[in-house]
């Protein structure tokens, strides 16, 4: 034996005893700061704290006292103003108002926003909204105020009245699910109120952080036991494969400490580490059992049979194990931070399995007693089902390769088909299941209201020649943007300070319709805002649209679909408004709102995610060429995962799923596992060749110990993720499901294409570069070092 390749494994096996106490004792140590873990699910955090659109997004909030909103509305089967209903709103509002992290005095309710109307005297009135209009003999419902204000129209209020709605500002987007809930004790305390939801993307973000702590909690026991009765069900020994699970829960436990001893917060992505490490921890020793298994009742010898497997796994498990890090890896250099994390980590988690799988499985192994393994290595014979399934997928292979790679053919002209369809989106609130209350909401609202996603569109005038946008060109040019971009099915309602020019000039006409326009003469426009504020509109109000200086405006977009392709063409379509009707000279434009933040950072990652893959399938491509010192057989074992990565992403196009955040990390996961099938299949096959010196009876004992081996790491992968499929959450359910049609994939590449590839390449296929035939020599203790076709 190479002592030099296998010191972690002689050492183990000399000092089982020691390598477990320290395995024990770094677990503990590091399970210390997983409680402390801190929970992160703003997706403004997918980018960087400076980058330029996060650095706008917060420069426009802070020039117009702009927060971002929770949404609570109420749905009743007639017109809810009633007397009754209005009190128990204003009683609602008024505690709502005095909540710790709620920005009171901008709460927008019927009972705190302001009617702008005229008395018959001629008077401009600006008065509360819940209250009789002064000199009125008629007077208008609330609803009715609230369709006739364009402030106000969609957003308070249906124009029937059976859906009403308050717009709750948070001081920050962390207090919206206590906010929620205060909410929601407080009506009960009141009594009486209709069916009500609450929504909006911040409280969206922070329940889906508690509901995804709670997901991994249920997820990854499960997944964990999961793969323990399986292994169970392979290998027939509780105390044999007590030790893969183990290693699969110290894992766990040494990555996620490490994580957040660093100060790492635990994000979406993050979060799903521990159950994509469960299944990938117990890959080696899978291979390590299944060698074992075949090798123990030859030997009886514990110590012998543990590093005679070692010796055969050896390159490649270091190899596979560095695919797996190489392709999550590659996500360092993708522009999202939590990706980057979680990359990063899985990494480490991958290598940490590798460690333990070479120190802690031969301690284990060592440590065993005689009676423990009494009859290991009898439950698998050749007669087993899994076996005779086995070879009679390789026979299939060997009798019809050309029908094999024909199939594989059209296969991947039909998966190029599916992938040219592919469409990119994705929507926070989306990440619930449609029955989800907040889901509901979210729907309910959007149907009957403006929508609860909101946009911001920031008007620079500070470089034009009067540096004010209270100008006539200027709020013309804003008011048609806003009819133009109100055409936009997605979108519920534009507001800017262009409406409240309109409504007081409507006013002050006697409700002359021809006069609802923006005036022509830029005195006329400061007139009418003078006039608002002496009318008792409350300048704070105004701010919210204009800055104080009157150089800044900003566009409120209110929006009923929050899919980033949804906003995209509201950007779309504003940038081809501004193409065709040119802004007045020198006027800049500026996007924010947490919407445009998705669609920042879901383009970001898209790119990210193709550079990571392209970049990381390349020196995944090298590696295997160095490892099996060949072009052809480096190339071969991209085969599987390519046919993968293009099927997988076919059946999304195909589906007409949309290609989100989950499914854009999954190319990652297929290319660290995807290959390392290839790696046991092709590197084994090649040492197995140098023994045989026959292709065929090469593929013969492939698909014996071999491919038992490799089938069963795809079952306990593909079945660790299970429980993945009856989660709350979508983006594990993505995960759950794609993963086994990952792993269906792959695994049927790796024993169909892989054996149709070989044969048609004849006996040269295994050799390594600068062999020719008869100079091919064994590794010393080896066979003939003729290398024959029999």
């Amino acid at each position: 034996m190479k002592t030099s390749k296998n010191r972690l494994v002689t050492f183990a096996t000399d000092h089982p005893k020691l390598i477990v106490i320290l395995a024990a004792l770094f677990t503990v140590l590091l399970a210390i700061p997983i409680p402390s873990a801190v929970i992160d699910t703003d997706p403004e955090n997918m980018l960087r704290d400076d980058e330029p659109v996060r650095v706008v997004h917060s420069r426009i909030k802070e020039e117009f006292s702009l927060s971002d909103y929770l949404v609570l509305g109420f749905t009743g089967e007639k017109d809810l103003f009633a007397p009754d209903f209005t009190e128990r709103l204003g009683l609602l509002v008024a505690e709502i108002e005095e909540m710790e992290g709620v920005v009171g005095d901008d709460v927008l309710a019927p009972s705190t926003v302001d009617d702008i109307y005229r008395t018959p005297d001629g008077s401009l009135v600006v008065g509360p909204l819940t209250e009789d209009r002064t000199g009125w003999d008629v007077q208008p419902t609330i609803a009715e105020k609230i369709e006739g204000n364009p402030v106000l129209r969609g957003k308070l209020a249906s124009t029937d009245g059976r859906v009403v709605a308050i717009y709750i500002p948070l001081e920050a987007k962390t207090y919206a699910a206590s906010v929620a809930d205060q909410i929601e004790t407080v009506m009960g305390t009141i009594g009486g109120f209709p069916t009500y939801h609450i929504t909006g993307l911040p409280v969206a973000q922070d329940v889906f952080g508690q509901e995804m702590f709670k997901q991994m909690g249920i997820s990854a026991p499960l997944a964990g036991l999961l793969i323990f009765l399986l292994l169970l069900v392979f290998f027939r020994k509780l105390q044999v494969v007590l030790a893969p699970m183990i290693l699969a829960v110290m894992t766990v436990i040494w990555t996620m400490g490490l994580l957040i001893l660093l100060g790492f917060p635990v994000h979406i992505m993050s979060s799903m580490i521990p159950i994509f490490l469960m299944p990938i921890a117990v890959l080696n020793s899978i291979h390590i059992l299944s060698e074992f298994h075949e090798r123990y009742q030859k030997s009886r010898s514990q110590r012998e049979a543990i590093l005679s497997t070692m010796q055969e796994l050896y390159k490649p498990m270091i190899f596979t194990s560095l695919t797996t890090v190489v392709g999550f890896g590659s996500l360092m250099s993708a522009p999202i931070p939590p990706v980057r994390v979680f990359g990063a980590f899985v990494a480490i988690g991958v290598a940490i399995a590798w460690i333990l799988s070479m120190t802690f499985n031969p301690a284990y192994a060592v440590l065993l007693s005689k009676r423990a393994l009494s009859n290991f290595g009898r439950s698998d014979e050749g007669g087993s089902r899994l076996a005779a399934f086995m070879n009679g997928v390789g026979g299939f292979a060997q009798r019809r390769p050309r029908l094999v790679l024909v199939t594989a053919g059209v296969a991947l002209v039909v998966a190029v088909v599916g992938i040219t369809q592919i469409t990119v989106n994705d929507n926070p609130i989306k990440w619930f299941k449609p029955s989800h209350p907040v889901r509901v909401a979210e729907q309910e609202l959007g149907r009957h209201l403006a929508g609860t996603y909101m946009a911001y569109l920031e008007f620079d005038a500070s470089d034009t020649p009067k540096q004010t946008v209270k100008t006539a060109p200027i709020l013309t040019y804003m008011d048609g943007l806003q009819r133009r971009l109100e055409a936009l099915p997605q979108v519920g309602a534009t507001t800017g300070i262009s409406d409240i020019v309109k409504k007081v000039r409507f006013e002050l006409n006697d409700g002359n319709s021809e006069t609802y326009a923006i005036p022509e003469d830029d005195s006329e426009i400061a007139q009418e805002l003078f006039l608002y504020e002496v009318a008792g509109g409350d300048p704070d109000d105004l701010y919210k649209f204009i800055n104080p200086g009157g150089d800044k405006a900003v566009l409120w977009i209110q929006l009923r679909n929050g899919d980033n392709r949804a906003v995209e063409e509201v950007v779309q379509t504003a940038s081809a408004y501004m193409t065709e009707d040119a802004a007045p000279p020198g006027m800049r434009f500026d996007w924010g709102g947490l919407t445009y933040i998705n669609v920042e950072w879901q383009q970001k990652m898209v790119g990210g995610m193709r550079n990571a893959l392209l970049g990381s399938f390349g020196v995944v491509l090298v590696m295997m060429i160095l490892l099996l010192r060949s072009f052809a057989l480096g190339a071969m074992s991209m085969v599987p995962l390519s046919i993968t990565i293009a099927l997988v992403y076919g059946l999304v196009g195909l589906t007409g799923k949309p290609y989100d955040m989950p499914i854009a990390i999954l190319s990652s996961l297929t290319l660290g596992l995807s290959v390392d099938f290839a790696i046991h299949f092709l590197k084994r096959g090649q040492e197995i060749f140098k023994r045989t010196k026959n292709v065929r009876a090469t593929l013969d004992e492939l698909f014996e110990e071999p491919a038992r081996a490799i089938a069963r790491n795809i079952v306990v992968i593909a079945l660790g993720f299970v429980p993945l499929l009856f989660a709350a959450l979508v983006p594990y359910v993505t995960v759950g499901v794609f993963f086994l049609a990952i792993m269906a994939l792959s695994g049927t590449a790796t024993f169909l294409i892989l054996p149709s590839l070989v044969l048609l390449g004849g006996k040269k296929v295994f050799w390594p570069w600068g062999a020719r035939e008869g100079t091919w020599k064994e590794r010393p203790g080896g066979a003939n070092p003729a290398v024959k076709e029999a």
